[in-house]
Parts: structure tokens; C-alpha cells; sequence
């Protein structure tokens, strides 16, 4: 007879094992395949059971034919979960980068509450852990692999790596991996390696399963690295979609022989699900940014070049998963005026002046319809918008979500033009569209009324009472901007001024300043914003101050 009691002490001291170390594979050859036998529910599935599933997939598209810059889209789509695949990439016990076997630690739990949603609702389910069968030999998930009936055509590239499928070519590839992406510190990393020497692991290639966080079904799922018994699956069950979930999603997600890029280049309908991956990205390496600024930048990319990507709240609700390092407040860049080209410049800028401190999208507003700024629903998510906006009146649903975000109370950035940004100059809002004309006096406290001529070029200066505020407190006395005087005096009361811009014959106005809303939520605005300040020090300073500023000040009560 069994001894229950001692069995449950047993599965409670494993368990306590592997919470205490980032060795999680510790009994994972009993957790791994038990647990899953033990919760399963049995039977075989039903083709097409458990009824249909919208989705918002989002994609990007160039803003003109050869543009480098790209449109946000969102679309729905009904899907039945039994008509779905789910292929669980690379999900290893243990990796050489000890950052990147931490981060799976802490994701593996929301993949398994994604994946056993989706095999609840009649999905079929892939576990990929890419050179470890071997420990699948005789694991019925593996063995259904290999018997499943070839597929009457496979494509000849799922059988191997794919590095790059055309539509890439259009591109630049966003980051720099060649150094293998490890983002450890160095110790740490040597430390790691003694670790898994000490397990008898190769410190190199220590993985030998699936991460034991991840369930998998012993009565339905399957077990595979090979691209055309991937391919078989899904013909077999007659797969219309297929989501990718797991790591990394700049090199196995991506390349394997059942990647994404492999996927797409088969025709089928691939998606991403973009909080359940992580990149092996350094930071050290080029574009210089934050680890999880390098992933975001590869998703981009995919969403641009490859396939349309999801998150996993969509299936689970609540809320998109987010690893716990990664602290970065989320940036909004509204961009929508074609005076200054700040499209490039605001844009250009954003990556190395703001990638390493925050989560930064832009979103661009259409060159065919004025009133269009695709993306701008992104508003709900963020945490601070900068905008660079020119007389845009907007349809009332995105100009609701304008107000709402100010309503919110979270902070807003403005230059150059964000003074006029949401009406036309002197006439009514257009049929089906709305204005906002007291946008500048609202939002920035400001008074803009038009500008001086372009041949003055401003001396602008700090504000004698506030020469020693951070903001400002390096601001070089030569400063000259290229861009012409906005007329804003005089201010609101509340705002505070922080430069002042200077032309002959005519009398200073302030040229930046922070303010206090009606709503109580924090603003600063600067009528820089040329070409010319964006290439000098002073004023990327500045920016970035000032939006730093507004992310302290909005918590704080006046």
C-alpha cells in the first residue's frame, strides 16, 4: 500500500526546493510529467470544440510606401480555439545566462495558465523545447509526434534555421546580438556556471527539458523540435492559427525550423503572443538601450516585417504579463505635424536620448486624413505622452480618449506646436470631427498667439527666479534657437517659467515652463522643438527633464 502521508511530504519538499533556487529542474523529471498526467483532463479532443475567440492582433504598416516610420493597427478577429495551435518555444529548465533563467522562472507560471486556458478551450498544444527529446523518449506526447502522418506537402524550409524571410529586407535589423545577448553581470554569470558545473550540467547548453513550471498533457499534447512534424501536427488537425510563446524571440522564436519566420514563409496565419517572450538582448551592445527596450524593438520589428502579434490577457484577462524588472514608465510620442519634421527628429531622438529609462511608442498621425493619428488608443496604457501635434481636429472617439487621459490627471509633455494642436486656426470644427481651441490654455497654461518671423532667431535664456532650477540649471548662456519666437505671454498664473526667448525691438517671451492643471495633474511645455534644438545638447537635456519632471510631480498634491 502506498504511504499516502509520506507522498505528500514528498511533492511539498520538492516544491519548497525549487522556489528556493533558480535551479527550478530540481525534480522536474517527476513534477514535469506527473503533475501534468495528475490535472489533465482526459479524453481526446473535440475538433473545433468550446465555441469562438475574438482577438485584437496588432500589426504596423509604413506610413507612406517606403517610409521608416509606421502606423499602429489593431484589428479583431473571431477564432475558434479548436482550430488553434499553441507552440511553446524553447522554454527551458535552465539557461547559461542566469538574467535569462531567472526571467523564464518568472514568466513560466503565466504561460502555463495561457496554455491550459487555450488546451481548455480545444487547442492543440506543441512543446518545443528545442535539444532535449532526449528526455521525451518514451513520453506519450512524444511518441504522438512521431507517429502523427505526414503532411502531403511540407515546406522545405521549416527543416532547418530561417535568419530572414524578404519582407525583413525592407528593414534594419534593430539590435545588435552578436555578443550572444547575455545581459548578466560578470560575476553573477561565473557564479551561475559553477552552479549548474556543480549539477552536472554543461554551463554552456545546461538545458535538458522543458521548464517544470509548464504542464504538459500527457493525453493530448505533443512533443517536438522538428519542423515538419510541427507541420504535420497542424495539418493533421487542420490549424488555421498558430500563436508562439516562449524565448527568445530574436533568435529561436524567430528562426526555428517552427519559428514564426518559418511559419509565415509556409502561409500560415502565425501570431506572436508578445508578453510571453523575452529577448537575449546586452545592453552594452548597440542601440544602447534598456534590456527590455531590446525586446520591445525586436517585436516592433516582427509587427512590422513578419507577423501581427497579441497578448495573453486576451485568453486570460486582466492584465498583459510584465516581468518585475522591468520598471520602465510608459512613454507616448504623439507625432502629427509636418512643419518641423519632427516625425524625424523627435522620433530619431527618442531611442538613444529615452530607450534607457522608459517604454517608448510612437505614433504618427496619417498623411491622408487629418484627422487620423493611428495608435492613439495607446493613450489608455501610457504613463506620460509627450506630443508634437498640429491643428488636428479629431473624430469624438479620439478625441474622448484625449480627454480621458487629462482626466486621468497623468502628466503631458508639449513642444512647438502641442500649443495648437487639436483645432484649426479661427474656424468651427469640421462636420463629424471636434475641436479643442482651448487646448494651450487648459493643458500648458499657455497664451499662443501666432509667432514672430523666421529670419529672428531667438537668444533664449534661463528665467531669473528659477536660474537654479534643475530643469534649467546648466543651460548654456549662448544658446540660439533656429526656429522662430512663439508669441505665449502672457502666462497662467500657475505656470511656472523656466526660459525666455529674446529678438530685437520686440519684448521677451517665455519659450519653456511647467504648470499645475485645473485637474490637478502636471504639464511642461517648451516652444522649442526645430530641427536646429533637437541637434544641440541643451535642449535634449531639457526634454528629457522635463518629462522626468512630470513623472515625479504627479503623485505629489499642490
Amino acid at each position: 500500500m502506498i504511504d499516502l502521508r509520506r507522498s505528500v511530504c514528498v511533492w511539498v519538499l520538492l516544491a519548497l526546493l525549487a522556489s528556493l533556487s533558480p535551479l527550478r529542474w530540481l525534480g522536474s523529471s517527476v513534477m514535469g510529467v506527473t503533475v501534468g498526467t495528475v490535472f489533465s483532463e482526459p479524453g481526446e479532443r473535440e475538433r473545433g470544440a468550446s465555441g469562438d475567440w475574438r482577438v485584437t492582433l496588432r500589426r504596423r504598416e509604413a506610413v507612406t510606401e517606403g517610409s521608416r516610420h509606421f502606423h499602429i493597427r489593431e484589428s479583431q478577429h473571431d477564432w475558434s480555439l479548436g482550430r488553434t495551435a499553441v507552440i511553446i518555444c524553447d522554454l527551458w529548465d535552465a539557461h547559461h545566462s542566469f538574467n535569462a533563467t531567472e526571467r523564464v522562472n518568472e514568466m513560466a507560471p503565466r504561460v502555463e495558465a495561457f496554455v491550459s486556458r487555450a488546451r481548455q478551450g480545444g487547442a492543440v498544444i506543441i512543446h518545443a523545447p528545442s535539444d532535449c527529446m532526449a528526455a521525451y523518449e518514451d513520453h506519450a506526447g512524444r511518441l504522438r509526434a512521431r507517429e502523427i502522418p505526414a503532411a502531403p506537402e511540407i515546406p522545405v524550409g521549416v527543416q532547418q534555421w530561417c535568419t530572414q524571410i524578404p519582407a525583413e529586407q525592407a528593414g534594419t535589423y534593430p539590435i545588435d546580438q552578436s555578443d550572444g545577448g547575455e545581459d548578466d553581470d560578470p560575476t553573477r554569470n561565473a557564479a551561475w556556471a559553477e552552479e549548474l558545473r556543480a549539477a552536472g550540467r554543461n554551463p554552456r547548453q545546461p538545458w535538458l527539458r522543458q521548464h517544470p513550471d509548464v504542464t504538459i498533457d500527457a493525453v493530448r499534447d505533443y512533443i517536438t523540435d522538428q519542423g515538419p512534424e510541427v507541420w504535420s501536427i497542424l495539418h493533421q488537425h487542420d490549424i488555421e492559427q498558430v500563436l508562439l510563446v516562449g524565448v527568445h524571440v530574436n533568435m529561436c522564436v524567430l528562426g526555428r525550423p517552427f519559428g514564426l519566420r518559418n511559419l509565415v514563409a509556409g502561409g500560415k496565419q502565425a501570431v506572436l503572443v508578445r508578453d510571453l517572450t523575452d529577448s537575449m538582448y546586452n545592453p552594452a551592445s548597440w542601440p544602447y538601450v534598456n534590456h527590455h527596450t531590446g525586446t520591445d524593438l525586436i517585436i516592433q520589428h516582427i509587427e512590422k516585417f513578419v507577423c501581427p502579434t497579441m497578448t495573453s490577457d486576451q485568453l486570460l484577462g486582466g492584465e498583459p504579463f510584465r516581468f518585475v524588472s522591468d520598471s520602465r514608465p510608459r512613454l507616448l510620442l504623439v507625432i502629427a505635424e509636418p512643419e518641423y519634421q519632427t516625425d524625424d527628429s523627435l522620433a530619431d531622438f527618442a531611442l538613444p536620448g529615452l530607450g534607457q529609462e522608459y517604454a517608448v511608442e510612437c505614433v504618427f498621425g496619417s498623411v491622408n486624413d487629418p484627422a487620423e493619428i493611428p495608435g492613439l488608443a495607446l493613450l489608455t496604457q501610457a504613463d506620460v505622452a509627450l506630443l508634437s501635434v498640429r491643428r488636428r481636429p479629431l473624430t469624438p472617439a479620439d478625441m474622448s480618449l484625449v480627454r480621458a487621459y487629462v482626466r486621468s490627471r497623468k502628466p503631458l509633455v508639449g513642444i512647438r506646436t502641442a500649443s495648437h494642436p487639436f483645432h484649426w486656426q479661427d474656424q468651427a470644427a469640421p462636420e463629424g470631427l471636434e475641436i479643442w481651441p482651448s487646448f494651450d490654455a487648459d493643458i500648458w497654461g499657455g497664451n499662443y498667439q501666432g509667432h514672430f518671423g523666421n529670419q529672428h532667431s531667438p537668444r533664449v535664456t534661463t528665467d531669473a527666479a528659477n536660474t537654479s532650477d534643475r530643469l534649467v540649471t546648466d543651460w548654456p548662456e549662448t544658446y540660439t534657437s533656429p526656429g522662430s519666437l512663439y508669441r505665449t505671454a502672457p502666462l497662467a498664473e500657475a505656470a511656472r517659467p523656466l526660459l525666455w526667448g529674446s529678438i530685437e525691438g520686440q519684448d521677451p517671451q517665455p519659450v519653456a515652463w511647467t504648470y499645475r492643471r485645473a485637474d490637478g495633474g502636471v504639464s511642461f511645455y517648451t516652444s522649442l522643438g526645430h530641427a536646429g534644438d533637437f541637434a544641440q545638447p541643451a535642449f535634449q537635456n531639457l526634454l528629457k527633464r522635463g518629462i522626468a519632471w512630470t513623472l515625479e510631480m504627479r503623485d505629489i498634491e499642490p
